[in-house]
């Protein structure tokens, strides 16, 4: 039996240039990057160059991108990080003034519903500690209410994070509005008296975005999108897994929440998993060469998995997605992913069918996969949790041909007799 994978959004092969560029490095060039000698020194160059390579695809410079472990390290670091570095500075404020008050309320944290559980879960971590954390509301096709963003805006507001692309639903964020809202407000708070007492007066609040999905298929330079902060994978974009990596526009704004040898420029200790980071950085260089062409080809592969959809089963709807006649190339959302509500049919039950017959989908993120809950994603669009447990998420990527799509279709047919 052929089987045919459609749950690109959870994870992907990796490239066969990207082996190639990977290998030497297990075996010939195995130093430790922090050694002095010539095999370290062979090694420390080759995290260089990748992090030189990434840094000009986003048109970063050579100091903002930090490696880590994977991206939801990479999003504990902004969240953590920025918490920690901004009671740094309250501390050091009073320290300075006696008496004065730096902050007149908690840090605050604000984050979108549909954030994905390394930010959710971390979130809920740091209300604990005192954050004060404010969780705002998309609309029916996942997009964050930016009213609710400006009067989430306060003088304690430390960061805003909103991911770029939603890896359920696929709805892409307007982070450059976002942004404009952000240095509106950081701008009236500079001007202001406040100024003088508060830490905005650094540069806060500071937007951070996941862009662990969108990497493949959108324009994630941090410049133009007004981002302070962003989280990327490897192994969604045909890389290793092991490797994330964050940009952090201005290293002032974070402490470290992983100490040791000071790797990273002392914000991630930890030795350099340099075969991963290698295969990031070709993954990346494959990944924007590939980009629009495979926009374009997987959006009407999309379009095409709709339509056998529709016709399989009429009742089936899409969540989250604002014309379900213009799937092939829509303007807000990734090309790859497509979630459908079955009615009345349990997602458990459909993805084990398909699964035997050779098909592999997932009914959310594989990180609460096995949780076997229903997805808060659907829920947060304000359907039931009837409706999230009767959806499933097709992932389609560079090896999706529309013969699979055909035979998947003819597969979920029969599944849902």
């Amino acid at each position: 039996m052929k089987r045919i994978y459609l749950d690109y959004a959870a994870g992907t092969p990796v490239d066969p240039e990207v082996l190639r560029a990977m290998t030497p490095y297990f075996t010939e060039r195995f130093g430790n990057p922090g050694s002095l000698h010539a095999f370290g020194q062979e090694a420390i160059a080759a995290v260089d160059r990748a992090r030189e390579a990434i840094a000009a695809s986003l048109g970063a410079d050579f100091r903002q991108i930090l490696f880590t472990s994977s991206a939801t390290e990479a999003n504990n670091l902004a969240l953590r990080g920025a918490f920690a570095a901004a009671r740094a500075w309250d501390e050091k404020a009073r320290g300075a003034a006696p008496g004065a008050d730096a902050r007149a309320a908690a840090p605050r944290i604000v984050i979108s519903a549909i954030e994905h559980e390394s930010i959710l879960e971390t979130a809920r971590d740091l209300a604990r500690e005192g954050a004060d954390v404010v969780i705002v509301p998309v609309d029916a096709r996942g997009t964050v209410d930016e009213k609710k963003i400006k009067e989430s805006l306060t003088p304690s507001t430390i960061l805003v994070s909103v991911m770029f692309a939603n890896n359920e639903i696929g709805t892409v964020e307007p982070i450059a509005r976002i942004a404009a809202i952000i240095k509106e407000f950081r701008t009236g708070l500079v001007a202001g008296a406040a100024a003088a007492r508060v830490a905005p007066a650094r540069g806060y609040p500071l937007l951070h975005t996941d862009a662990v999905q969108a990497l493949q298929f959108l324009d994630c330079r941090p410049a133009p999108l007004g981002a302070d902060l962003m989280t990327f994978s490897s192994h969604k974009i045909y890389g290793p897994k092991g490797a994330g990596a964050l940009y952090v526009r201005d290293q002032a704004f974070l402490a470290p929440i992983v100490t040791g040898g000071g790797q990273e420029f002392g914000l991630r200790s930890g030795t350099e998993n340099v075969p991963a980071i290698v295969g990031f950085a070709e993954a990346v260089r494959i990944a924007d060469a590939k980009r629009e062409a495979e926009r374009v080809r997987i959006g009407e592969l999309r379009g095409r998995l709709w339509r056998g959809i529709k016709t399989a089963c009429p009742e089936a709807e899409v969540n989250g997605a604002a014309d379900e006649g213009a799937l092939d190339a829509p303007p807000d959302t990734l090309p790859n992913i497509l979630n459908i509500y079955f009615p009345g049919r349990s997602a458990e039950t459909l993805l084990t069918k398909l699964d035997l017959a050779g098909v592999a989908a997932s009914a959310g993120s594989a990180c609460r996969a096995r949780a076997a809950t229903a997805s808060y994603v659907i829920e947060a669009l304000g359907c039931s949790k009837e409706r999230a447990r009767e959806s499933i998420r097709f992932g389609l990527g560079r090896p999706t041909t529309g013969e699979e799509i055909e035979a998947a279709v003819g597969i979920l047919r029969k599944a849902l007799a």
